[in-house]
């Protein structure tokens, strides 16, 4: 009851929610730097590995920093409880696939078709953590997340060309990574960023080893060494930013803001890959951005107690 209470005085003191809502501004900016780079470098690497293959390096990774950490500091290792073992475990299965699907679709879908229909996930994430954490629905929150989803249709301009089978994998990656984003914040009450990251890798690594060739570091050369350590970089700092944005901000706060990942990737697919890029674009991520910084301006807003 007592930490109940002192997390109600938090959220009630003007001073700690505004802190709170820099601090999920910050973290979900490097979350969309990294995520976006992340997709990059998916499609760079695929013409020679497959995606468990990539995955893999990304886990790999993971285990390794945070391995490391908790040998060289004893303190690490006591987060390391295996009490919400389940919940760790129904989170990285659902992770787990709705990654593969997700990277699967960039080979084979525009990158900001991939983004716009990933976004779909914020409608499922607000109805999830409604039902599921008992945050609050508020007006705003609701009309940023409308906003975002009209941003989305705008930008896809549903029609029979975008309901590819891909389209399928992508829809069902947003449910997934919905549910996802749902566990995470159920963890972060109890778990430290780092004992989240460290299941994550350590579940998913054997997960995706099960589907690549065993050999594939031979077949990497010296041209495979940046891709690969930008895999391994964004792979751990994309969660990691997310992680600690979730920690200060409900899910249906933290999410919108991940929107901006659309128009973000429409400019890097129209210049590096000759993607299409029209006023769509433009009108969804007016929409997108509409909504979002409206949300944001009303969060900062004293509530009166």
């Amino acid at each position: 009851m007592a930490a109940s209470g002192m997390t109600a005085k938090r959220m009630a003191d003007p001073a700690t929610k505004q802190s709170d809502l820099t601090r999920v501004i910050f973290w979900m900016t490097g979350a969309l730097l990294s995520f976006s780079t992340f997709a990059i470098v998916i499609r760079s690497l695929a013409a020679n590995f497959s995606i468990f293959e990539i995955l893999s390096v990304r886990n790999a990774a993971g285990v390794a920093v945070f391995g490391l950490l908790a040998l060289a500091r004893p303190k690490l290792r006591t987060e390391l409880s295996v009490k919400k073992m389940p919940l760790h475990l129904a989170r990285n299965l659902v992770h787990w696939g709705a990654q593969f699907s997700w990277s699967t679709a960039l080979l084979y879908l525009p990158l900001a078709t991939v983004f716009a229909l990933e976004f779909t996930a914020p409608i499922w994430t607000a109805l999830l953590a409604y039902f599921f954490l008992g945050e609050r629905m508020t007006v705003h929150r609701l009309i940023a997340t409308f906003l975002g989803f009209l941003g989305v249709l705008v930008i896809v301009r549903p029609g029979l060309q975008t309901f590819q089978p891909a389209a399928l994998l992508v829809l069902a990656a947003a449910l997934g990574f919905a549910i996802t984003f749902v566990f995470t914040k159920k963890l972060t009450a109890t778990e430290t960023t780092f004992a989240i990251l460290f299941w994550m890798n350590f579940i998913q690594l054997p997960l995706n080893l099960l589907g690549s060739d065993l050999t594939f570091p031979l077949r990497m050369v010296w041209s495979d060494a940046v891709p690969m350590l930008a895999i391994a970089i964004t792979g751990i700092a994309s969660h990691f930013c997310l992680t600690n944005a979730f920690r200060y901000g409900d899910a249906i706060l933290v999410v919108p803001i991940d929107f901006l990942r659309i128009p973000l990737i429409a400019v890097v697919g129209y210049f590096f890959y000759n993607e299409g890029f029209d006023l769509a674009v433009l009108a969804g991520a007016a929409l997108i951005i509409v909504g979002i910084v409206w949300n944001m301006l009303q969060e900062r807003k004293p509530k009166n107690v």
